[in-house]
């Protein structure tokens, strides 16, 4: 099946994407809501308030899937990891030196990746990380996925992501899947 012309993915910088911050959350909001996520309101609160944060770095890039209609069907958005990034730390066996090495360059950081329920199987997914990309020179792209979202697990090993050790990216998170996309 291919994606209806009607839906546009437009790349976006980070005051673009605080500028459209109401689509990201709902696009953000109902797929998350679904298992195996099962995010609450205050957890949604809680990635909207570091959003705020991560859209002030000059190195932020997202992009947005809309109807032609304006209505928000997909998201993606991150930036690349710093030197001092604590990415690599929460490896349950530590990552080999060369694999953590960060120059703020290296290492693209996807920090949340979704598309609506409605539109998945589209290819529009495949469209947003393309959009987020383009523009970026980094060597490879990272991002923590849960074992047991196996759709995404299929789209993000399809798209040629391997899996580089497991993580608990953040206090009581459960164990996600570290995959690494290389691009160049």
């Amino acid at each position: 099946m291919t994606v209806p012309e009607a839906i546009t993915v437009a790349p976006l910088d980070g005051p673009a994407a605080a500028r459209s911050e109401p689509a990201f959350r709902l696009v953000y909001a109902e797929v998350f809501a679904e298992e195996p996520y099962e995010e609450s309101p205050e957890s949604v609160a809680a990635t909207f308030r570091r959003f705020r944060s991560q859209v002030r770095k000059s190195t932020f890039r997202a992009a947005l899937a809309q109807t032609a209609g304006g209505e928000p069907v997909g998201v993606a958005y991150g930036y690349p990891l710093s030197p001092t990034t604590g990415w690599w730390d929460r490896l349950i066996t530590p990552a080999p030196a060369d694999l953590r090495r960060e120059d703020g360059q290296r290492t693209f950081g996807l920090m949340e990746f979704a598309v609506r329920a409605p539109w998945r199987r589209l290819g529009i997914g495949r469209r947003l990380h393309e959009a987020l990309l383009v523009e970026g020179n980094e060597e490879r792209v990272i991002l923590n996925a849960l074992p047991d979202a196996r759709a995404a697990q299929t789209a993000y090993r399809s798209w040629g992501y391997r899996k580089v050790g497991e993580a608990h990216p953040w206090e009581g998170a459960a164990l996600h899947d570290v995959m690494v996309l290389q691009l160049r």
